[in-house]
């Protein structure tokens, strides 16, 4: 961030302090290159993405065409508001025999709905894994079921999938606060509801404890980072897409720096164990910096001392990706990084039917559950 970009977020954020809201946005809209005028009748919402759209089958990406666009209203807590397309309206198609159906969780921090998918032929008896899947700004639970086809992947191989809903009332642009501080720890905020949620749907169907895992989009994928350093006894592996670490942004300035140019986010954290986490990332992404994906991973080690290896490869649909594997002294991976290349900010191997989906791949949603499944919890996460 050069000297002009600190001025410009130093003057908003005195500006919002004293309730000049639209001298503060105009500030940042001329910072990002924008000229529009803000309405003076915005209200305080926060969002943490910029302009980015879906890329279809048939679509080529551009990153010329996807450069981030901050517009909309700033408080201390908050962020701007983007301009990118809302979710798509989306059908989910459920197999016979399937559940897909809205619950809601009440809990000390607050209450919070959620749609659960149970595939079909799932058994009290025999319990099955669990994955939580974080959507990113705009989305809904039907949008980003649809993107993912994460549902199609839990019919196949037999788990439960839950989609958190992130309202308005919470954030403008239905974002995970993942840079407000009160939403970045253990017992506190969003993460305590979204682990409450884990918990509840625990208690109610036959679900593997030593397989919960949770996976988001952008602001999703950041939250998930935050639920991996915050909840290690409640899941047992991580999956980031296009996000950032944990503490990577606290506020306005620090959450502008990490999306534009990477941050590392916190250390330590008393942790004990290293809880595995799965990484993607496009190399092309103008909404979040791909430096991030190595923060995450880096993160995701800890102290740990892990060997390296990095393979090339091409997907089916087009794109091209790096994967490289970290593991620990017994040869079991620990981290998996994707790179792609070529690609904006976008669920990889997405459907059309859903927002922010790149079909190009490789196939996130594949390559996630595979390493989930590779990863039960171990006896001695804390």
């Amino acid at each position: 961030m050069n000297f002009t970009i600190l001025d410009t977020m130093r003057e908003a954020t005195r500006l919002t302090a004293g309730g000049r809201l639209v001298e503060a946005t105009a500030a940042i809209q001329r910072m990002m290159g924008g000229n529009a005028t803000p309405s003076a009748s915005v209200e305080v919402g926060t969002t943490i993405e910029g302009t980015f759209e879906r890329i279809g089958e048939s679509q080529t990406p551009d990153a010329s065409t996807l450069k981030p666009s901050f517009l909309g209203k700033v408080s201390l807590k908050d962020l701007v508001r983007p301009k990118g397309r809302t979710s798509i309206s989306a059908n989910v198609v459920v197999p016979e025999g399937a559940q897909f159906e809205w619950a809601t969780y009440a809990g000390p921090t607050g209450s919070r709905r959620y749609k659960l998918y149970v595939p079909s032929g799932h058994s009290a008896d025999v319990p099955a894994p669990l994955v939580v899947m974080l959507h990113g700004c705009t989305q809904s639970p039907d949008d980003f079921a649809s993107g993912t086809r994460m549902n199609d992947a839990a019919e196949a191989s037999k788990f439960l999938v839950a989609y958190p809903e992130q309202t308005s009332a919470s954030n403008m642009q239905k974002c995970w606060n993942w840079f407000v501080d009160g939403d970045q720890r253990r017992d506190g905020g969003e993460p305590a509801e979204i682990a409450g949620i884990s918990r509840q749907i625990m208690g109610h169907h036959a679900v593997d404890p030593s397989r919960v895992y949770v996976a988001g989009l952008s602001a999703g994928g950041a939250m998930a980072a935050i639920l991996g350093e915050a909840y290690p006894d409640l899941y047992a592996a991580i999956g980031v897409h296009s996000g950032l670490a944990s503490g990577s942004a606290h506020d306005i300035p620090s959450a502008f720096a990490a999306m534009r140019e990477g941050a590392p986010g916190r250390s330590g954290n008393g942790r004990r164990t290293t809880v595995p986490a799965i990484v993607f990332h496009g190399d092309k992404d103008t909404t979040v910096n791909v430096r991030n994906a190595a923060a995450v991973a880096a993160q995701a080690k800890g102290s740990v001392s892990l060997a390296a290896s990095s393979e090339k490869g091409t997907a089916v649909n087009g794109h091209g990706y790096t994967r490289t594997v970290c593991r620990d002294a017994a040869g079991q991976p620990v981290v998996e990084q994707w790179t792609i290349h070529g690609a904006s900010h976008a669920w990889a191997g997405g459907s059309s039917a859903g927002s922010y989906t790149d079909s190009r791949g490789p196939d996130a949603t594949g390559e996630m559950v595979r390493f989930f499944l590779e990863h039960p919890k171990t006896a001695a996460a804390n």
